[in-house]
C-alpha cells in the first residue's frame, strides 16, 4: 500500500496535514479496523450484521449446511473442505485457509477475489460491517 500525504507549503512552522490519499495496489484487501476480535461490541456488531448471511449460512457447532456451508470454525480451515456442501470447484481447488485477511477479501468481492464461486450475492462492502462479521466469525472458534 502506497500512502502520500499533501501539506501546505511556506514558514518554518510544520504545517497541519492538509489531506491524506491511499494508494491501494490491484489485490490488496481493505485494512481491516484494528479492533481486537474479543472485543464485545464489534462481536455483537458482528452477529448482527450476519444476519443477512444467515439466508444462506448457519454459524452454530454440528448444524447441517445450508445453500452455503456452515460457518461455524471457518477461521483457520481450509475453503471447500465440509462434507456436507458441494463447493464450487474455484472454492474448492482454491487451497485457501480462512483467516481475518482471506475473509475480508472474499467478502469484500466474492466473484472478484475467486472467479468460479457460487457465492454470488453475499458482497459486503463496508470495511467496518466485515470486520464485525469477521470478529463474530472469530469468536465462535474460542
Amino acid at each position: 500500500m502506497l500512502a502520500f500525504t499533501v501539506s501546505a507549503c511556506g514558514g518554518s512552522e510544520e504545517q497541519a496535514v492538509v489531506e491524506q490519499i491511499v494508494v491501494r495496489e490491484p489485490g490488496d484487501p481493505a485494512p481491516i479496523p484494528s479492533v481486537p476480535a474479543d472485543a464485545p461490541d464489534l462481536v455483537a456488531a458482528g452477529k448482527s450484521a450476519f444476519a443477512m448471511c444467515s439466508a444462506c449460512h448457519v454459524a452454530e457447532a454440528g448444524e447441517p449446511s445450508l445453500a452455503g456451508p456452515n460457518l461455524h470454525g471457518v477461521v483457520g480451515r481450509q475453503a471447500g473442505v465440509l462434507g456436507d456442501f458441494a463447493y464450487s470447484e474455484a472454492l474448492a481447488t482454491s487451497q485457501i485457509t480462512w483467516d481475518e485477511a482471506q475473509l475480508d477479501r472474499f467478502l469484500a468481492d466474492p466473484a472478484g477475489t475467486l472467479p468460479g464461486t457460487i457465492m454470488v450475492a453475499g458482497a459486503v462492502g463496508d470495511a467496518e460491517r466485515r470486520a464485525a462479521i469477521i470478529a463474530y466469525l472469530t469468536s465462535l472458534d474460542e
